[in-house]
């Protein structure tokens, strides 16, 4: 599927089978769990515990957006996206067939589509390059419109940490903590 940073590889978060699925097909074993694309604000609570302040001030931001965040995960939630300890990687995309579609489907796990180790697909045709007939559908909206995977930050409590730099750099990350005064 489109997003706005690179194409993903999506299954439903609920069904167990399709995030195995994910993560064979991806490649990669269940310690690099899947993340969690919403559609909306609306969809936040089903799959996040309420964010520290840090995390909201940064969620209200950069979503729609190229900023991927590690939270606490909703209580109760039946699903497995791998070893997550708790915690649940959400990000809402900027691209507009993207949110169309989590506005329909939910929230879905999602990963990169790639092979594990090898570049992000930008475009459709590049996933389907690396996955073939491994992924069942291919949805093209064209190039993605940023092209570099987004940055992730642990924000399980008002502290933070950049796990992997992106498409929003660390200091654009740093200077909208500096600012923040809860």
């Amino acid at each position: 599927m489109p997003t706005d940073t690179v194409y993903g590889l999506a299954a439903d978060p609920f069904n167990k089978e399709a995030v195995d699925l994910l993560l064979t097909v991806k490649g990669r074993g269940r310690e690099k769990p899947s993340g969690i694309l919403i559609g909306d604000w609306e969809q936040l609570p089903l799959v996040a515990a309420p964010l520290p302040g840090v995390a909201r001030m940064l969620a209200d931001k950069y979503w729609p957006g190229a900023l991927s965040l590690v939270v606490w995960q909703a209580e109760g939630l039946g699903w497995d996206l791998g070893e997550t300890g708790g915690t649940v990687m959400v990000r809402m995309p900027a691209d507009p067939v993207a949110r169309d579609l989590l506005s329909q489907a939910g929230p879905l796990a999602v990963s990169s589509a790639n092979l594990h180790g090898e570049p992000a697909a930008t475009t459709s045709a590049e996933a389907r390059r690396q996955l073939g007939d491994r992924v069942t559908v291919y949805l093209d909206n064209g190039p993605s419109a940023v092209g570099t995977a987004s940055t992730i930050v642990r924000c399980t409590t008002d502290e933070i940490e950049v796990l992997r730099e992106g498409a929003v750099s660390v200091a654009e990350i740093a200077a909208a903590v500096r600012d923040f005064h809860p």
